[in-house]
């Protein structure tokens, strides 16, 4: 048992020295001839899934939603077709249809107060908003995806893991019974290899359906079936080694950030529409009047305008001003939580780098040497049988240790990608004056 520890001291001292020499990215455990060119690659998934998302859908009929309520609200009011008869069925000269006087003629709307551009503004603000929902959709879809991709990579990862640890409980088990039939060793040895690779086979069947399952989902949220092999090396891809404090979390131009802003801009505009409301539009009425006891025609021109007794616009003004105050608040609020968002993102993310790079760096190279001392001396008989199977399960626990690290780092790059997202450029047009 010494010489097992000390060897496992010694393979631990010398991959931190060689990490500390020079810092490379793990290898894939897929060797590169098992891997067809090309890989379906996380890019290649998510720009699949932004056609097959029905959120994308809806996104995208929101913002058509969106236009056509900018040009209604560019509409001016239809004028109003009107018909009047009077001095009919009375008595006396007006008995009958003989003093008739028959009026046609149109009632025109005239907006004041410039109701038409402040509906325009209330539309255009609406429409901003909804190209930002369908950019924050379009980035929810990437995390997803994102996650989704990774856990199908890892998936296959542990599958190879487990594979290779069944592949190498078979080889003990057959050692262990060379060396019971020699002699060298007692039947507990062999009962007890064969426990470890049941084990280890049952665990590669549990995996292979995790790694289908994981691979489905992916399928499934992309909408498409995937034939070829995955980007593997995804993994792999850490970040230099960095130290020192975090850059500050910049919120201005994120995606939650602008969401805020638009709402506050569609609460401006309303209270600019509640305003506007409040001057009473003006109703033109040109026609044309006959006379039947004369057979002649003359013209009618009226004008009516709205008495504001009973609704005056206060209200209205009042309840879009207070939408305004809650618009300002709760953006205030989204910036605190963003910045707190991305800080804690920031922390995951180098954390999750670090440990990623430890665990399948130097501890990884560790455990991988002392599985390697420990099956030569096993077959030199320097080694006992426990030390070899407690260097192999040290060893898988290392590999996986080191997939979910690395998993876990991608992830979290992911969703700081997301908080950090910057919003893009409205295309949308002015207000019409």
């Amino acid at each position: 048992m010494k010489k097992m520890l000390a060897a496992v001291l010694a393979a631990a001292s010398c991959a931190s020295i060689a990490q500390a020499q020079q810092v490379q990215a793990p290898q894939s455990p897929v060797p590169a001839a098992a891997q067809p060119s090309p890989a379906f690659t996380l890019d290649q998934a998510v720009l699949a899934a932004g056609g097959a998302a029905p959120s994308s859908a809806a996104a995208t009929a929101a913002i058509e939603a969106a236009q056509a309520g900018r040009t209604v609200a560019g509409l001016r009011p239809n004028p109003v077709a009107q018909g009047q008869v009077e001095n009919i069925v009375g008595s006396g000269p007006y008995r009958g249809l003989r003093s008739a006087e028959t009026t046609f003629g149109v009632a025109i709307p005239i907006e004041l107060g410039g109701k038409r551009s402040a509906r325009v503004a209330v539309a255009s603000a609406q429409m901003s908003r909804a190209e930002l929902q369908a950019a924050i959709v379009a980035a929810d879809i990437r995390v997803q995806v994102t996650q989704l991709y990774v856990e199908a990579v890892a998936s296959e990862r542990r599958l190879i893991t487990a594979r290779d640890q069944a592949r190498i409980a078979a080889e003990v088990l057959r050692g262990a019974g060379v060396r019971v039939q020699a002699g060298r060793a007692s039947p507990l040895e062999e009962q007890r290899a064969d426990v470890a690779r049941i084990n280890a086979d049952a665990n590669v069947e549990r995996l292979i359906r995790l790694a289908e399952a994981a691979r489905t989902n992916l399928s499934r949220r992309i909408g498409r079936p995937i034939d070829g092999t995955l980007d593997v090396g995804l993994l792999d891809r850490l970040p230099a080694s960095t130290f020192g404090p975090m850059a500050p979390a910049q919120t201005a131009g994120t995606l939650a950030l602008a969401a805020a802003d638009a709402d506050l801009a569609i609460a401006d505009a309303g209270i600019r529409l509640a305003r506007a409301n409040r001057v009473p539009d003006i109703n033109v009425g040109p026609a044309l009047r006959r006379l039947e006891a004369t057979n002649d025609t003359a013209a009618v021109f009226s004008i009516s305008i709205p008495i504001p007794v009973f609704n005056n616009g206060r209200a209205a003004i009042a309840q879009a001003t207070a939408e305004r105050t809650r618009a300002e608040a709760v953006r205030r609020v989204t910036a605190l939580d963003v910045e707190q968002a991305i800080t804690d993102a920031q922390a995951e993310a180098a954390n999750a780098a670090t440990t990623a790079r430890a665990a399948a760096g130097p501890a990884l190279a560790a455990a991988q040497e002392a599985a390697r001392i420990a099956r030569i001396g096993y077959r030199e008989g320097k080694f006992g049988q426990l030390d070899l199977l407690d260097a192999e399960r040290t060893l898988a626990e290392t590999r996986i240790a080191a997939i979910e690290a690395l998993a876990n780092y991608q992830n979290a790059r992911a969703r700081l990608e997301r908080l950090t997202a910057p919003a893009p450029t409205s295309n949308s047009g002015g207000t019409d004056r």
